[in-house]
C-alpha cells in the first residue's frame, strides 16, 4: 500500500466541496479526489434552493441536523467573509395568522432556544409592524441572525481553496459505483478504474443509487420532490425587509411557501413542495422513465402518500396555477397580492423515505466496507455543510489511520 493516503470523494454539490477541502486541511499530505458527473460545480440541489442560511429553529434538539446547523452557520458565515461571498443577515419572521399556529410558535421557540439559536424572540403584532410593515399576522417569531447567501459562489469558494491545497477536481466524471475489498475502495466510473484507501459518498439525488450499487444496501430510498420558485417584478424588490415563513402545518412536513429576498435583490415566493418524477429536471414538466418507475416500485413512498393525500391536494393548485402560488403568499403580504413575475428553474429536494413510508428527518450517515455515504441531507444541508464535513472526516479518522493531523 503506497505511503500517501488516497481518498476519493464523489459529488461537488456543496457538502462534497466541503468535505474534500475540510480532509486536506487536516490531511495536507494526502491525495484527495472530487469527482464530478457534470461539467460544473453545484449543479443540483446546491444550484437550485432558497439561499438561505437557516439557524436551527425547527429541528430536534440534539440530533444531528440541530447540533451541525448551528455549527455550520458560524463555519460558513466566516468562510463567507474571508473569501468574499455574498451574505446578508437578514433576518426572519416565523408568521401566525390564527390562535392554532400561535400555539405551535410556542414549540418552535422551544425548539429554537434548545438548539442555541441566538436572539431568537416570540412578538406580537406591534413589533411584526416594526420590523416588517407589509406584513400581517397575530404573532410570530422573529430570528435576527436568520441569513441568505450566494451557495454557488460558496462552493467555487470551497473547490477552488481545495485546489489551491493541492486536491484534483474531476468534472464530467461520472461514478457508477464504489467497490470495497483488501481494504481498499475501487471507484468505478464511466471513464476508468481507481482504487484509493478510502472514499465518502455525497451522492444527493442518487445518494440511494449510488448506495445500492455500492452494496449498501436499499434502505432509505430517495423520493424527490419539486419546489418552484416565483420572482416577482423588481418592482416588489423592497416589499419585505427580511424573510417571511408561515407556521408549518405538521400534517405535511415542509416548511410551506414563503417569501424570501434574494442575495441579488429580488424578491422570491416558494418553494411548494409535491412529488416529482425526474430527480435532475429543472425546466418544464418534470419526467424521466427510470425516476418515475423508481417511485412506482418504491413501497415507502405508497405509504407516505396514503398518509398525506389531503396534504398533497391542497399544494397540487399551487403547481399549475401562478396566480394561486401568489395569493398564498398573500395571505402574509397583502401587497403582493396580484404581483407578477415569472417563474424561476425549481429546486428538487432528494428526501429519504423509510420503508414505514416516514420521511427520514436527520441527516444519515451509513458505512460499507471502506466508503461513507452520506444518505439523507435534505434541509438545513446547505447551511450545515461545512460542519458536515468536519462530522464526516471525524468518523472517517476512526475507522481509518489517516496520519498526523495538521493543526488547523
Amino acid at each position: 500500500m503506497p505511503s500517501t493516503n488516497r481518498i476519493a470523494v464523489i459529488g461537488a454539490g456543496i457538502i462534497g466541496a466541503a468535505v474534500a477541502r475540510e480532509l486536506l486541511r487536516r490531511y495536507p499530505d494526502a491525495r484527495v479526489v472530487l469527482f464530478e458527473k457534470e461539467s460544473h460545480v453545484a449543479g443540483h440541489q446546491t444550484g437550485h434552493n432558497s439561499g438561505v442560511v437557516h439557524a436551527g429553529l425547527y429541528y430536534t434538539p440534539g440530533s444531528l441536523k440541530a447540533r451541525l446547523c448551528r455549527r455550520g452557520v458560524d463555519l460558513i458565515t466566516s468562510f463567507a467573509e474571508e473569501h468574499d461571498v455574498a451574505i446578508d443577515e437578514c433576518g426572519k419572521v416565523v408568521v401566525a395568522q390564527n390562535e392554532v399556529e400561535r400555539e405551535r410558535l410556542d414549540e418552535i421557540y422551544r425548539k429554537a432556544t434548545a438548539n442555541g439559536v441566538p436572539d431568537v424572540a416570540l412578538i406580537g403584532p406591534e413589533r411584526l409592524r416594526e420590523l416588517e410593515p407589509n406584513v400581517v399576522g397575530e404573532a410570530a417569531l422573529h430570528s435576527p441572525h436568520t441569513a441568505i447567501i450566494d451557495y454557488i459562489g460558496l462552493t467555487k469558494a470551497l473547490v477552488a481553496d481545495f485546489e489551491r491545497a493541492g486536491g484534483e477536481v474531476r468534472l464530467s466524471t461520472s461514478v457508477e459505483r464504489v467497490r470495497s475489498g483488501n481494504g481498499l475502495v475501487t471507484i468505478i466510473t464511466d471513464r476508468d478504474v481507481e482504487t484509493f484507501d478510502n472514499a465518502i459518498v455525497c451522492g444527493g439525488l442518487q445518494s440511494d443509487r449510488l448506495a445500492r450499487a455500492s452494496g449498501a444496501g436499499s434502505d432509505p430510498s430517495i423520493v424527490p420532490f419539486f419546489g418552484q420558485y416565483f420572482v416577482l417584478d423588481h418592482e416588489h424588490a423592497d416589499v419585505v425587509n427580511g424573510l417571511i415563513y408561515p407556521v408549518p402545518d405538521p400534517a405535511y412536513p415542509f416548511l410551506g411557501v414563503h417569501v424570501t429576498r434574494r442575495i441579488d435583490g429580488e424578491l422570491m415566493i416558494g418553494p411548494n413542495a409535491f412529488l416529482s418524477f425526474a430527480r435532475e429536471q429543472y425546466k418544464g414538466f418534470p419526467f424521466n422513465l427510470r425516476d418515475a418507475l423508481a417511485i412506482a416500485k418504491d413501497a415507502g413512498f405508497w405509504r407516505f402518500a396514503s398518509q398525506n393525500a389531503g396534504a398533497a391536494a391542497r399544494e397540487l393548485g399551487g403547481v399549475f396555477s401562478m396566480d394561486r402560488f401568489v395569493e398564498g403568499a398573500a395571505k402574509f403580504v397583502p401587497q403582493l397580492s396580484g404581483a407578477k413575475g415569472h417563474r424561476a428553474p425549481r429546486g428538487v429536494r432528494a428526501q429519504a423515505v423509510d420503508r414505514q413510508g416516514k420521511l427520514v428527518d436527520d441527516f444519515v450517515i451509513q458505512r460499507s466496507g471502506g466508503a461513507m455515504f452520506l444518505r439523507n441531507a435534505p434541509s438545513p444541508g446547505a447551511t450545515s455543510s461545512m460542519a458536515i464535513a468536519e462530522y464526516l472526516a471525524d468518523e472517517l479518522a476512526k475507522h481509518a489511520d489517516l496520519g498526523p493531523v495538521r493543526a488547523v
